[in-house]
């Protein structure tokens, strides 16, 4: 692309371009204002001799051939000036990245009642015949009237490289977009900045995994869409609702939506929320204060009789404290100063005098100690016969006068108290403890919860007297594609399962990696094992890495992987991993499924070199 066309320039004599807004791979996206008609585009632009000038220039013809209220729809486009161009509606409003981005995820209705606006509009365009492409946040708009709208359709795509898009990624990227705006995160295929979902085993996680409160009917359609044949769940939305359509996507969640009245009004009062202008009434200024004059004036006139207070000042008071906004009025008012000068603190009255020591014993021999219960009273006269606290009574006891004794009846006796909570927590576990001997007895079990006739502990694992697993022999391979057209290189099947590790079996190679964005859910082997047997553990070597996988034990030759339940799953970090199943499974078939593949030079390809099967 012409390096020289920058903000400012006219563009095939009638658009000026304001805003470079995106720039990727060559491709340029603007805002654009055009001066015939007066309103500002948005312009997708390119080198003319890019090799996707011409795959973008269709792609706004077959754009164009969409008619809907939800699409920004192509206006021009056209070569001119060594570049290629594609002019759109402009749109101002908060795109879904950014709304995930400011306010999190969306509450259940709001997301379903979005997803369904471009599930909608998506159905339109498949019905013509044309597909998105590349259906991301970015791309979903909600304009300040509250309207969705949508970007770039089958243009962005064609923009990236893309080959014309299919309905099947359409209706993926329509999963990926209700997930999103229920949890925050993308699970889709295409790049987008909204941090990815996360993945266990080459699996999305359902929405409820990851936020709580999310309502079933939309969890299941998340995962149904994004993982198919996931769960019990998704059976049963398969067996009531077509999923597998954009116009069925729709349908289900405008049902989940009911009445939407009043929706995008909230959406618009919503975008608008941090863009209203506030303005406050006028405030006259401050009057100047008088200042020396520089000139004598001449003495003012006496007054008839003289006056002892000050002359009063003609500046006007400062308005104090911070404004206070009204509401409901629009009104603005200051906080007045005090007209009353603030009351002084109430003064500090003087301790009681108190001796600085017990007084002395009596000459009788007896001490006088505190009388319990006394309270502060008056001293007596100095000089008098004693302190109000001390008791000079016959009956005292014997204490010094600085240690006062203490009567039995008014202090209660030391660790009493902790005495009652210890009993209180011993007759807990008591109760405890006969309540589980009574449920177990209940059970017909022993007190402790063992069987009756249990005698002593089973032997382990590791003391069992079972014979150790040994390596199943005569194993014979072939490729398994239920999914496909093409074979998967079925000649070299055998070198998975020869007992040489240098040679391998490999799959074709995909431009997409298997999963919801790709054309199959995975590929693979299946072993015949001569006759039913039971299958402990499952040695994989894999040419490349990660490598996703699932294990599949049965008695009859599978015709594919769908309604069958994994004996096990896992991703292999390692060219070797070894797979101990924690129940033995029995049958003469075992399958090796490949869910995920790992990335080669031109794309995707899995190789398996050895495939041990013990037993």
């Amino acid at each position: 692309m012409p390096s020289s066309i920058r903000p400012g320039d006219v563009l095939a004599d009638r658009y000026r371009l304001v805003d470079l807004l995106t720039e990727s791979k060559g491709g340029r996206f603007w805002r654009a204002h055009d001066r015939v008609l007066e309103r500002h585009v948005a312009l997708h632009v390119i080198a003319e001799d890019d090799e996707r000038a011409d795959a973008l220039l269709e792609a706004a013809r077959r754009s164009a051939t969409v008619h809907d209220r939800r699409l920004l729809r192509v206006l021009d486009a056209d070569r001119a000036g060594g570049l290629c161009y594609v002019v759109n509606e402009w749109g101002t409003g908060d795109s879904l990245d950014i709304m995930l981005a400011t306010e999190g995820p969306l509450g259940p209705r709001r997301a379903a009642w979005l997803v369904s606006e471009v599930a909608a509009s998506i159905a339109v365009g498949h019905e013509a015949g044309v597909a998105h492409g590349r259906l991301v946040p970015e791309n979903v708009l909600i304009d300040h009237g509250g309207a969705v709208r949508l970007i770039g359709f089958a243009v962005d795509a064609a923009m990236y490289g893309l080959p014309p898009g299919r309905v099947s990624t359409d209706v993926a990227d329509l999963g990926g977009l209700l997930y999103s705006a229920l949890t925050g995160k993308w699970p889709g295929t295409s790049r987008s900045d909204v941090p990815p979902a996360p993945v266990e085993q080459g699996r999305v996680l359902r929405p409820r995994q990851v936020r709580a409160g999310i309502p079933r009917p939309l969890d299941a359609l998340c995962d149904e869409v994004i993982n198919p044949y996931g769960g019990q769940w998704g059976a049963r939305l398969r067996e009531t609702h077509d999923v597998a359509t954009a116009e069925g996507i729709a349908d289900y969640l405008c049902a989940f939506v009911g009445d939407p009245t009043g929706l995008a009004e909230a959406e618009a009062a919503a975008g608008h929320r941090d863009t209203e202008t506030i303005s406050l009434p006028a405030l006259p200024d401050p009057p100047a204060r008088d200042e020396a004059p520089a000139v004598p004036e001449p003495e003012p006139e006496p007054t008839p009789e003289p006056t002892l207070d000050p002359p009063a000042s003609t500046e006007l008071p400062t308005q104090a404290g911070l404004p206070i906004f009204d509401d409901e009025h629009d009104d603005v008012s200051w906080l007045a100063a005090r007209s009353e000068p603030v009351p002084p603190p109430p003064p500090f009255e003087d301790p009681p005098e108190r001796p600085l020591f017990a007084p002395e014993p009596s000459p009788g021999g007896t001490s006088r100690t505190p009388r319990p219960g006394a309270a502060p009273q008056a001293t007596v006269a100095r000089g008098g016969a004693g302190y109000w606290p001390w008791d000079t009574g016959p009956d005292t006891g014997t204490g010094t006068g600085m240690t006062p004794t203490v009567d039995d009846e008014a202090e209660p006796v030391p660790g009493r108290s902790w005495l009652r909570l210890a009993g209180a927590i011993a007759a807990c576990l008591l109760l405890l403890v006969a309540i589980v001997v009574a449920y177990n007895l209940g059970r017909g079990r022993t007190p402790l919860g063992a069987l009756p006739g249990d005698d002593g502990p089973r032997p382990s694992a590791t003391t069992s007297s079972a014979p150790p697993a040994q390596v199943i022999t005569g194993v014979t391979a072939t490729d398994f594609d239920p999914q496909g057209d093409l074979a998967e290189n079925p000649e070299t099947a055998g070198l998975a399962v020869d007992g040489a590790p240098a040679t391998a079996w490999r799959t074709l190679t995909y431009l997409q990696n298997f999963g919801p964005g790709g054309l199959k859910t995975g590929v693979g082997l299946v072993l015949d094992l001569g006759e039913p047997r039971d299958v402990s553990s499952v040695d994989l070597s894999f040419v490349g890495t990660p490598t996703a996988y699932s294990l599949y034990v049965t008695d009859q030759a599978p015709t594919g992987v769908k309604g069958l339940t994994p004996v096990a799953s896992g991703t292999a970090e390692q060219q070797r991993a070894r797979v101990t199943l924690d129940t033995a499974a029995s049958g003469r078939y075992l399958t090796v499924w490949l869910t995920s593949l790992p990335a080669v030079e031109g794309g995707f390809r899995g190789e398996v070199a050895e495939v041990t099967v013990r037993g």
